[in-house]
């Protein structure tokens, strides 16, 4: 019978051959750490920072933007647009949102180099369509961290 070990991800192509062996882990093919700093961020620690940063994104747009739960229209992507902004301005300058900086992320290229505005930008556009950020290769890393260019290491 043929599984999804033998056809690959749609990520690697078809064909593509994915380990399983012992010892195999995320981030193990670009040359990380299994755990501590530098290590592939998982993906449980991800997703509170991005519940962090949406939360205070939130909060600015109702206190900047005049947003209201529930608004009706346009008006309802007040939260995503600040969203948007704080990812750029944050990622491509310091390598981190809030919701990173403060469970010890930091986004930076594969290339070991800092994310810096433009794969910043990509990112986040891809970020803020969703889908490219919940399909992940087998190190972990979202469609839109791959398009990017980048990857979300731990700092601690």
């Amino acid at each position: 019978m043929v599984d999804r070990r033998d056809i690959g991800s749609w990520l690697e192509g078809p064909g593509a051959v994915r380990t399983t062996a012992e010892g195999d882990y995320p981030g193990r093919d670009l040359g990380l750490p299994e755990s501590g700093p530098g290590s592939i961020a998982r993906t449980g620690i991800r997703a509170l920072a991005i519940i962090v940063d949406w939360a205070l994104c939130s909060l600015i747009a109702a206190a900047v933007l005049g947003y209201h739960l529930g608004e009706p229209g346009l008006g309802s992507f007040k939260p995503l647009l600040v969203f948007v902004v704080e990812n750029v301005l944050l990622v491509g300058t310091l390598g981190s949102t809030l919701g990173h900086r403060l469970f010890g992320l930091r986004v930076i290229g594969v290339d070991r180099t800092p994310a810096g505005l433009v794969r910043a930008l990509v990112r986040t556009l891809l970020l803020a369509i969703v889908l490219p950020a919940v399909i992940w290769d087998k190190d972990q890393r979202g469609f839109h961290d791959r398009i990017a260019g980048t990857m979300i290491l731990r700092t601690r």
